[in-house]
């Protein structure tokens, strides 16, 4: 008798979970809170074994065809000229710019349109309780439905619902003292396809990057020790950015001045997460819902598409949940311990406080943009592209 699955989420580790498990022969449910697929968000990168993982699904040209187009990172001055710049990585290697760059929205939309024949999507609900049994569990949704599956695996984000529903308490959050708001721009004069890193004191930068959609996706972000506007309306947003960037020149006025009511707006306080297990009994956990690296790893997405074969494999290759599980585990912890060590002084040493500091960045950036150096130097701008030896699992399809 064919197994159920349901999936939470359907952003990226949910609906590349769901592709592995319906290749093994399961028969998968992905709900997703939003009402549709949410096509909003920022450049994500995939690295390393999360590459490989891709091709084995046949979507590394698919994704690479529908990047953002970002040429490398410049960082920049007051008046907007470089003062050192980074090309986007070959595959082989990839610094700040990796060279597959994707909008999060078009790369779920892609994911979600490999889905097999034994997948469905299911949008505008979640879940709101689980009891597990030795042979099932029994899934209330916040519709009233009330469904049994096999196996429940929780795919959503760092501050899921559903993952309190099974590990109550268990998961630590540790913020990291950043908070990040992010946007979309009208694309203008000055958008010339690279990414731009500005600096200002009083540890704030911001980013202006180009996307595939004829327009530009912002970041502005700033140290905090303290959190609480991760839950705030946009208006109360608004008004923080505004207080905190007042002051700022180059291309921050324009951001500022953008902002509105109807701004696809989005800020968070980042955080990793710990959990002790990512799995009880018949469900577990994967992706950010699991081990949250944060952006500033730059391992996130890799993470997430690599765990998520790494599990629909171990499942397929035990056709026990608890071997499975307990292999997945096994073979995922030492990987995702390794991406959640951020260097020294992450993130304030990008986040100079003082306007000697900022100059003190400046210099060092110069030094590691020069030709002698950048080829060494780059490989500590971007992230540790780390691969994980990906064993070749076994799938029914």
């Amino acid at each position: 008798m064919t197994e159920r699955v349901l999936v939470t989420g359907a952003s990226i580790a949910g609906p590349t979970v769901a592709y592995w498990l319906d290749r093994a022969g399961y028969d998968v449910v992905v709900v997703e809170r939003s009402p549709q697929l949410r096509l909003g968000g920022q450049n994500i990168d995939v690295r390393g074994s999360g590459r490989e993982v891709l091709r084995r699904m046949g979507l590394e040209q698919t994704l690479l065809a529908n990047g953002t187009t970002e040429k490398g990172t410049r960082f920049v001055d007051d008046s907007d000229a470089t003062i050192a710049a980074f090309p986007a990585g070959d595959g082989s290697h990839d610094g700040p710019t990796a060279e597959m760059e994707i909008l999060r929205g078009e790369f779920a939309r892609i994911l979600v349109e490999s889905a097999g024949p034994r997948t469905e999507y299911r949008y505008g609900d979640r879940v709101v309780d689980v009891a597990q049994d030795a042979d099932g569990v029994d899934v209330t949704f916040a519709s009233n439905a009330a469904e049994r599956f096999d196996l429940v695996v929780f795919a959503d984000g760092i501050r899921s619902s559903s993952r309190e529903l099974a590990f109550p308490a268990e998961a630590e959050t540790t913020p990291v003292g950043l908070y990040t708001a992010y946007g979309v721009l009208p694309k203008g004069p000055s958008d010339d396809g690279w990414w731009r890193w500005y600096n200002a004191p009083g540890s704030r930068v911001a980013n202006l990057r180009p996307d595939n959609l004829g327009t530009t996706r912002f970041s502005l972000s700033w140290v905090s020790d303290d959190g609480g506007y991760e839950g705030a309306s946009t208006e109360q947003v608004i008004a923080a950015l505004r207080a905190t960037f007042a002051d700022v020149g180059w291309e921050v006025p324009r951001i500022l001045n953008s902002l509105g009511p109807d701004s696809e707006l989005y800020v968070d306080y980042l955080a990793q997460v710990q959990a002790p297990r990512w799995s009880n009994g018949r469900i577990g956990m994967l992706g950010d819902a699991a081990w949250c690296a944060t952006l500033l790893s730059g391992m996130g997405t890799t993470l997430s598409v690599t765990g998520a074969y790494v599990l629909a494999g171990e499942l397929a290759r035990a056709r026990d949940h608890r071997a499975g599980f307990e292999a997945f585990e096994a073979r995922m912890r030492p990987f995702v311990n390794q991406a959640q060590k951020l260097p020294p002084g992450v993130p304030r040493v990008a986040h100079p406080k003082t306007t000697v500091g900022v100059a003190a960045f400046r210099t060092v950036l110069r030094l590691a943009g020069s030709k002698p150096v950048q080829a060494v130097t780059s490989r500590f701008l971007g992230p540790d592209a780390a691969t994980l030896e990906l064993p070749d699992y076994e799938f029914r399809r």
